[in-house]
Parts: C-alpha cells; structure tokens; sequence
C-alpha cells in the first residue's frame, strides 16, 4: 500500500467474504506538511552530522593539515591522534573515571528513583504529595546556586575532590527528575496484579522487584537513556566540586586541555579527545534507541 493512503481493513468470519479496504486519499495539504516536514529534517540533520563527520575526519589530520585543507580528506588516516590524546593527556584515566562516576550514579538514581516513585505511586504514605511536590521543586532548582553550600558539605563530609562526592552529587541532582518520570508509569500499572501477587504470599520487597519493576521496563529504560547522557556530559558539577587532576572526568578534562594549551593547542588530538567523549553516548543511544521511543509511544497511548 503506498503512503499517500491510510487502509482499514475488515473482515468478516461468517460470511468468509474477501476483506475490503477503506482507503482515504491525503489531500494536497496533507503532501505539503509532509514535504515541508522532510525537508526541514533533513537540513536539522545535516546541521547536526555535518560538524560531527568533520571533527571526526579533523581527528586524523595534524593541526597545519585542518588549517591548510579544513574541509579535505587527510594525507595520512593514522590513530597517532588518539592514542596521544587517550594515554599523553590522560584521557584515557578520565574516560575510565567518568564510566566509574557515570555507572555507579545511574545504577543508585535508578534504583532510589523507581523504589521513591513506587511507593509515592501505589501506597497512601502520611506526606507523600508533600514529598512529591518537594521532588518537582528539585527540577526547577537551578544547579549554580547549590554550588557553594554543595561545596562546603562535601568539604566537611572528606568528600570534596573524590569520586564518591561526585556520585553522591550526581545522584542528589538526578533524582527528582527520575521520581517525576516514573511516578506516572507505577500510577498507570493495574492494581489487580499487585493484589494478585500479595494473594500469591509475594512481599512488598518481591512485589516490586519482580512483578511491579519488569512491568514498568519502558519508563526505566528511557529515563536510564536521558541520565545518562545528562550525567555523562555533566559539566558544572565536577569543574566546581573536583579540582584534583588525578580523578578528572571527561568533560572538565576537555576544557582543561583546551584552556591550557593557549595558542600551542594540537587540533588533531583536541578532535579526537572529543569522539572518544561522544563514542559512548552515541553507541547506548544507538541500541537502546528502540526502548525510548517504545516507552514515549506506551506513555502517548496510555
């Protein structure tokens, strides 16, 4: 069936009569949302690939090539860039650091987030829209005004410059966000089956990681997509709160390196610092990509 047509098809069993197809010609209008909505894509998607095909290509010239040819192919394809970058600058130490802050920050907010939105969800608890409401105050609180009191707290804790102030931190700042997200898939679950498994001798602990938790895997795997890649690329929090160089993450890394290097700055190595930063973000959007737009199209049809 071609795409100008949109098809109902009805059959009916008794008689055993061939389906018949309701088919409903788009008007000009219709063709002419639909041209003006592919070509405005296209050109969003070469503003955005374009400048990445070209620092991806820029990271195998040397710095006199870029400014000699910006736009050519390089002479050489070598990864004498990268391995530069990864172990002369240390990006390889920030990259293993931010997987460590990255990882251990998204399994904690993911697991506190459904267990708050859960409970906030299903069970009348004394204060429980008091302590909603506080969670979406959370998400209009800027972060740049948490920076000094996070500071002196972290300080007085021993945690200020160490990984784990950074995953605490991480953690405090994706919650809200998390408890927001999941609170409407626990409240849209049928309450039959949590009664079911209370009938079957389950516990509230059982309940919720085997029945309740599966059931809401769309809102967790597209909320664990989009804390990711804001924890990920996080940049405020760790330039303010980790000024030791040894336990760098990638993003101050990056700004570090740049600011440092002045006008002596290797473009080459600077291009391929930033596809080892972006790699990562690309490869888990690429394959969970399917589980975020299954989990929008669950939301928009409930």
């Amino acid at each position: 069936m071609s795409l100008d047509t949109r098809a109902a098809v009805t059959i009916d069993p008794k008689s055993g009569t061939r389906p018949t197809a309701l088919r409903t010609k788009s008007t000009k209008g219709d063709k002419a949302v639909g041209g003006a909505s592919h070509v405005v894509l296209i050109i969003w998607s070469l503003v955005v690939i374009m400048p990445m095909l070209w620092t991806l290509i820029g990271s195998f010239k040397t710095t006199k090539e870029i400014f000699a040819s910006p736009f050519g192919l390089p002479a050489n394809w070598s990864f004498d860039n990268y391995i530069n970058a990864w172990v002369g600058n240390n990006f390889g130490g920030m990259f293993i650091n931010t997987v460590i802050v990255v990882g251990v920050s998204l399994v904690l907010v993911m697991v506190l987030g459904a267990m708050c939105a859960y409970v906030l969800a299903r069970f009348s608890v004394p204060g429980s829209r008091v302590i909603y409401y506080l969670m979406l105050a959370g998400l209009t609180f800027p972060v740049f005004l948490a920076i000094v009191p996070l500071f002196f707290i972290l300080q007085g804790m021993g945690l200020l410059n160490t990984l784990p102030g950074l995953i605490i931190t991480y953690v405090a700042f994706a919650l809200p966000f998390t408890v927001f997200f999941l609170f409407s898939f626990f409240k849209s679950l049928p309450y039959e089956i949590q009664e079911a498994a209370y009938v079957d001798g389950a516990s509230e602990w059982r309940t919720f990681f085997q029945v309740m938790l599966p059931m809401a895997k769309p809102g967790m795997a597209a909320v664990a997509i989009m804390n990711f890649l804001g924890l990920w690329n996080q940049f405020l929090l760790p330039i303010s709160l980790n000024t030791d160089r040894s336990k760098y993450v990638l993003s101050q890394g990056m700004a570090s390196y740049a600011s440092s290097a002045g006008y002596a700055l290797d473009f080459g190595e600077m291009f391929a610092a930033v596809i080892i930063t972006i790699v990562p973000v690309l490869i888990v959007y690429i394959f969970f990509q399917r589980q975020l737009q299954g989990s929008v199209s669950q939301g928009t049809s409930k």
